[in-house]
């Protein structure tokens, strides 16, 4: 019986009908896209995570042993659709006025959709240079999944040429990203009636005076702007988005935590804010809140990081995907992906793929019909290139 062929929507259709939120297992998805790459032939590898929850898929179009190869790169989880106010089933793709809604559409279920709905035109044509296809789980959460792929099999693989993470960009290309670095900083104050504030230690009111200080480290990092001139906005971004604490207005709050994250510029130490504000904590903050309590603490963790991506103008690798997507100039966005990691492992990497990041994260995500069709175009350039036409 032959092999069972989709269209690019078909496959988009089929690849959001699963709900891969990242709290969610993305095992239903994985095993699809192995049953579909072994009807065709392809032998696919699975690593899982600890608990075999989830997996990421690896898989070899053309001679695995020779290096050179194309990677294509994808995340196979979503965020959530909680709280949003969608006109239409999120796991459910509808089309209207030339686009496609649905959680994943632009983020970025589109470009594994094309890559995987043009596996009978790869092999069709017989590659001679491979044609990798990487697929992630929980990149929304802290790219965690791509991380053992890239140690236990990217990084034994002969030498690819580039790795395309195709992330929504317009198809247009991305050499350079920032990186990001999330964190929650727990404040432990002494809880106390709010009449004798000289008694208590306000787990609020210092973690306003450590968002003072993140703030103004903010505004000092803005003033140094960006050399590059590329990015926008150009400089690393500080930022905090929760905050959590205390229980009556007449109580001295005893707890407070907020989350708080940088995106930083890919030439940036990305040791430097965190050090710095630890410091602050530790001889400015700490003395003061264990004078009255010797109880008093700050503790911040780490939520996630990723690296950035630093541009390799001019890289053969580059150089081929610029002429695939018929793009003259490589660009640089402020969002993360999991391209810093690929390059850490000293392989060339850049973000390309269908839709828009203004889509991405919203409800009624949608990518355009046009997005679909250039990315296309993309394959069926690549086939031709890998099968040395």
């Amino acid at each position: 019986m032959a092999a069972k062929r989709y269209s690019t929507i078909e496959m988009i259709e089929k690849l959001v009908s699963f709900d891969t939120t990242s709290r969610n297992s993305n095992l239903e998805l994985i095993a699809f896209v192995d049953d579909y790459l072994s009807g065709h032939g392809v032998a696919c590898r699975l690593i899982a995570n600890e608990d075999d929850t989830k997996a990421n898929l690896f898989a070899t179009l053309g001679p695995a042993d020779r290096a050179g190869g194309i990677v294509l790169s994808g995340h196979t989880d979503v965020v959530p659709v909680d709280g949003q106010e969608w006109t239409s089933d999120p796991f459910s793709v509808v089309e209207r006025d030339g686009r496609l809604f649905g959680r994943g559409t632009s983020d970025m279920k589109s470009f594994i959709a094309s890559a995987l709905a043009h596996v009978p035109d790869f092999l069709e044509r017989g590659p001679e240079t491979p044609v990798h296809f990487a697929l992630s789980y929980d990149e929304e959460v802290g790219c965690l999944g791509v991380r053992p792929m890239i140690d236990s099999v990217i990084r034994t693989l002969p030498k690819p040429q580039i790795v395309i993470v195709g992330e929504p960009s317009s198809m247009k290309v991305v050499n350079a990203h920032k990186g990001i670095q999330s964190y929650v900083t727990t404040v432990t104050g002494l809880e106390f009636h709010s009449s004798q504030t000289h008694q208590g230690v306000s787990a609020i009111q210092y973690a306003a005076e450590l968002i003072g200080f993140l703030m103004n480290l903010a505004g000092e990092l803005r003033e140094r702007g960006d050399a590059s001139g590329r990015f926008r906005p150009p400089f690393t971004t500080i930022s905090v988005g929760l905050i959590k604490g205390g229980s009556a207005v007449n109580i001295i709050p005893g707890h407070c935590s907020f989350a708080w994250e940088c995106r930083a510029l890919p030439d940036l130490d990305p040791e430097e804010i965190i050090t710095r504000f630890n410091a602050h904590v530790i001889k400015d903050v700490l003395p003061r809140m264990r004078a009255v309590s010797p109880h008093a603490n700050v503790e911040t963790v780490m939520r996630a990081r990723s690296p950035g991506l630093a541009a390799d103008d001019g890289s053969p690798g580059e150089t081929l995907v610029m002429k695939l997507a018929q793009c003259n100039s490589p660009e640089a966005v402020s969002y993360n992906t999991e391209a810093g990691l690929f390059q850490l492992a000293d392989i060339p990497t850049v973000v390309c793929g269908p839709g828009s990041i203004d889509q991405a994260h919203k409800p009624d995500e949608f990518i355009e019909l046009a997005q679909i069709a250039e990315c296309d175009r993309f394959m069926v350039r690549l086939a031709e290139h890998v099968g040395g036409e």
